[in-house]
């Protein structure tokens, strides 16, 4: 079959590789019907995480159930299914805490060793534990498979840092970041009855989405006139901050924003935004941080329902489509800004 390969920074491939087969009784063997290219996957592009030459790269995909394990019970041939961006047990401690990530058989897409979510198949471990049906007529329903595959991780990802940051109705938040993660938290923040949500960005396509997600404001500056535009427009800051980046500068602005009392929600993958924190300010402000890594498994019976009942719709944040061949071309987009988030059709 045909996968995508990173063999070096701005190195992508795509090419032939064996097919994958059932090697335990729990797997599945998944055909690709979407994927995309994560924010995340950047990092490894841009060569700032290491990979190892030849490895797989991608992790948030859906398709259809081609082979299954004779120990499989969850799913069928067939079926319709979305993948979380991490396989696990769904039997030990942590998993039934709703802790998927720290799993200690689980893993991530594209490690090493395993396959990766931008081709055209997929060996899935521990199938019942991990995937998640879907109504089979969305299959055809270009629009809602599409906004289905948000499920693998950008939505349950902006929610996860919703709830971190203690979202609830009433409340005054505040978005730092205008990826897809950000635009999605945006939207959780909605969902989850905010009264006033503030995004922070400065290109007019993200802001627009958005506004569309929920936004009721916008705040175009960096750095500290962020700062002191949020604080000057909520009189002290936002009860909840979603902090969606990574960096150090997104960090420091979100702590900047953050109302005294108020919780940041973190699920920016971090490169230097530990830099960022200053102790000492969030002592004496009493500022609470929580988030990590999202169990996006967890999450996925909870917004499935909503996303099929058009109740929220994360489908814009896919706003250039192409092939699996394309794939290259599709990192150097998102890259370069030129995309905000990438869906690929194998």
């Amino acid at each position: 079959m045909r996968a995508t390969v990173i063999h070096a920074p701005h190195d992508i491939r795509v090419q032939e590789v064996p097919d994958p087969a059932i090697q335990q009784p729990t797997d599945v063997v998944l055909r690709v019907l979407r994927a995309c290219i994560c924010g995340s996957d950047l990092w490894a592009y841009r060569g700032e995480s290491a990979r190892q030459p030849g490895q797989r790269i991608g992790h948030e995909f859906l398709g259809i159930v081609e082979e299954a394990g004779s120990e499989v019970s969850g799913c069928s041939v067939g079926d319709l299914v979305v993948a979380p961006f991490v396989w696990s047990d769904g039997t030990c401690a942590y998993c039934a805490e709703g802790l998927m990530t720290s799993c200690p058989q689980g893993g991530f897409w594209g490690s090493v060793g395993s396959d990766g979510g931008q081709g055209e198949a997929v060996r899935v471990p521990f199938a019942d534990g991990t995937l998640v049906k879907l109504p089979a007529a969305a299959a055809s329903d270009d629009r809602l498979l599409t906004a289905l595959l948000a499920l693998s991780d950008v939505l349950g990802t902006g929610h996860h840092a919703a709830v971190g940051a203690g979202v609830k109705p009433g409340t005054t938040v505040a978005v730092v970041g205008d990826g897809a993660v950000g635009l999605c938290g945006v939207m959780a923040a909605k969902r989850l009855g905010a009264e006033r949500i503030i995004a922070l960005g400065r290109h007019q396509v993200r802001t627009d989405i958005a506004r569309a997600f929920g936004a009721t404001d916008v705040v175009a500056e960096r750095g500290d006139a962020a700062v002191a535009a949020v604080r000057d427009m909520t009189g002290g800051g936002a009860h909840a901050v979603i902090e969606a980046v990574g960096t150090e500068q997104s960090m420091r602005t979100a702590v900047g924003i953050a109302r005294d009392g108020g919780s940041i929600g973190y699920v920016g993958v971090p490169h230097g935004s530990g830099t960022g924190l200053d102790l000492d300010v969030m002592f004496d402000r009493n500022i609470a941080l929580r988030g990590g890594v999202a169990p996006v498994r967890a999450y996925i019976p909870e917004l499935l329902p909503d996303v099929l009942a058009g109740t929220i719709d994360p489908s814009p944040v896919f706003d250039l489509t192409i092939g699996l061949d394309e794939v290259p071309a599709g990192y150097k987009a998102m890259d370069e800004r030129t995309a905000l988030k990438v869906l690929i059709k194998p």
